[in-house]
């Protein structure tokens, strides 16, 4: 079982005006990284520090856009489409998509520490609106975001498949010349939330809770929903970002432009990496609603189902 949690580890908070030495639980994940405890969550190697300075330092504009989600749920999906309702869809003869992978354009703000090149964007000059992405749980985002009226756009996706992207997604390159991570195992890590930005339940409720509350700041899209709407769903997002489509064919342009098969052909997408150690061609698999039905069994459905599917619908949430 990949769940033990060791003793706590020292770790530093980076504030505006100095600097705070904290414990925190550290664990293995997947007998390939150790993982950290902050707030309830699990993070990474190396995405405290930049969490901290995001929670502390960020100042966030009105006009500021914030993608947020949890790994594996969509989020290339997600930065390409805002990416083109925003910036690239007055002038879609700069294709943006064709010059650069679509993380290199929306940057994962904690991420940015292991960006192999200069990004274009820097994510604390507040000049001029911004696009960000992050996969922060809502309880850590800045004071500033939710104060503000700038808006976020968060992507939830139905576990099961979560869990099985992630799968595919960490084997490709933490054990390419190895045998797969046990599938068993996995499934417990996710369901006992020791994984990257788990627990899953816990990150999906937070955002959902809050789009309930707050429908005007937060939009919350469901995978599903936007494989089988697209065109319903993207102009939902456009509207909600001041950006209405104003022809049909501005939407059939747009999806296309951010199809998985589109993009996954594109020279920039079959080569080279945004984030070292992550091929771009890690980003770009399946992209199905369903099929974990070709990985799980009977009994890990049923157990992801029991731990983290009740949670989510005991407040109103189906995935």
């Amino acid at each position: 079982m990949q769940k033990s949690v060791e003793s706590p580890t020292k770790m530093v908070s980076t504030t505006e005006d100095n600097e705070v030495e904290m414990e925190v639980p550290k664990a293995r994940f997947w007998d390939a990284m150790d993982i950290t405890q902050w707030e309830g969550f699990w993070f990474g190697p190396g995405l405290l520090k930049p969490a901290f300075t995001f929670r502390s330092s960020f100042h966030a504009r009105d006009d500021d856009v914030i993608l947020a989600s949890t790994m594996k749920t969509g989020t290339t999906w997600l930065k390409s489409l805002s990416l083109c309702i925003l910036k690239n869809r007055d002038d879609p003869k700069h294709d943006m998509l064709a010059m650069e992978n679509p993380h290199f354009h929306v940057p994962t703000i904690e991420s940015t520490l292991y960006s192999t090149k200069p990004l274009h964007v820097d994510i604390y000059d507040a000049s001029g609106p911004r696009l960000l992405h992050t996969h922060l749980p809502h309880a850590v985002l800045p004071d500033s975001i939710k104060e503000s009226g700038c808006k976020v756009v968060y992507m939830a996706r139905n576990p099961k498949d979560t869990l099985i992207s992630m799968w595919h997604f960490f084997n490709s390159f933490l054990r390419p010349d190895r045998e797969p991570f046990p599938l068993e195992k996995a499934v417990d890590c996710f369901c006992s939330g020791l994984h990257q930005y788990g627990p899953f339940s816990n990150h999906v409720a937070e955002y959902w809770l809050e789009s309930r509350k707050r429908p005007h700041k937060i939009l919350f899209v469901k995978y599903e929903e936007m494989k089988s709407d697209p065109k319903g769903q993207v102009s939902r997002i456009a509207d909600f970002l001041g950006r209405p489509f104003g022809e049909e064919e501005q939407v059939d342009e747009v999806l296309w432009r951010c199809s998985l098969e589109r993009l996954r052909n594109l020279e920039v997408n079959k080569n080279g990496s945004v984030l070292l150690n992550v091929p771009n061609t890690s980003y770009f698999r399946k992209g199905e609603v369903g099929d974990w039905k070709n990985y799980l069994t009977s009994e890990m459905e049923e157990r992801i189902d029991q731990t983290i599917g009740l949670k989510l619908q005991a407040i109103g949430l189906i995935l």
